[in-house]
């Protein structure tokens, strides 16, 4: 298994957050829970203490915050944080249209630079498949962690995607060609998330969120598939936008299935 390289994540993958929008706007503009996924995660926040002092890292371009800005108690203390330059400058720009303050920060999860027992949540959506030393990744969370603080971590399902999966496998690739140096493909998922948690905690519970992607048109899922680290000819790319623009021609969507969920440790 192709191991995530960290230099083309922090310079290629996420120096902006260009590519991570592709993928974004396919969730965004063709899922059909209307209760967004941002929304969901911040109601799992709901015990958190009125003055919360919270860290997210991986926080990409601050959607998380913007998303739920007017829910947000006065009393929590935010930092936010990606260990992209690029993102972070991001995340001030996207972040200073709402009224309260955050703290913004360039960090490694492998290294927090935070003291022991800092924060009452620590935040890690959709990151953690990257990372190249989790279990030392899990152990600085719990490390800068209050004694009865929380982890909220997402990630995905095996079975996440799978339908782009099969269709690029039906273009002649596999996971490993597209998403090696990118992603640990099968490295951080729902199914086998909870043993590596705890190593370093006690409690770990599984919330799965229920959605599905109903496609209607071929160009975003074209886009998807072109912000990940792939060479695809005219040829075959023309090839692929028609074999999806039949299909949903034939029943009116292609559907794709959303396999998602946050694990809350203590």
């Amino acid at each position: 298994m192709t191991a995530p390289d960290p230099e083309y994540l922090k310079h290629e993958q996420y120096k902006d957050s260009t590519r991570l929008q592709a993928r974004a706007r396919l969730h965004a503009d063709y899922s059909r829970n209307p209760y967004s996924w941002f929304e969901w995660m911040f109601d799992l926040y709901h015990d958190l203490p009125e003055n919360a002092r919270i860290l997210e890292l991986g926080a990409g371009a601050g959607w998380l915050w913007l998303k739920n800005g007017r829910r947000i108690p006065g009393g929590w203390d935010i930092t936010v944080s990606d260990f992209s330059a690029g993102m972070v400058a991001e995340q001030r720009n996207n972040l200073a249209r709402i009224p309260r303050p955050f703290q913004f920060e360039e960090i490694d999860i492998q290294n927090i630079a935070f003291p022991d027992q800092t924060f009452d949540a620590v935040i890690a959506n959709n990151m953690l498949y990257h990372v190249p030393d989790r279990p030392k990744a899990i152990s600085e969370m719990r490390r800068v962690l209050k004694p009865g603080g929380t982890l909220f971590t997402a990630t995905n399902g095996e079975h996440h995607l799978q339908e782009v999966h099969h269709l690029m496998a039906r273009f002649g690739f596999q996971p490993n060609e597209y998403l090696g140096g990118f992603v640990s493909v099968k490295g951080y998922t729902l199914e086998n998330a909870t043993e590596q948690l705890r190593a370093a905690f006690n409690h770990v519970e599984l919330h799965r969120y229920d959605d599905e992607i109903l496609l209607t048109e071929a160009k975003p899922l074209v886009d998807y598939i072109l912000s990940f680290p792939i060479e695809l000819s005219p040829e075959r790319l023309a090839a692929l936008q028609t074999f999806l623009e039949a299909e949903i021609s034939h029943t009116g969507q292609f559907p794709i299935t959303k396999d998602m969920g946050v694990l809350i440790a203590r």
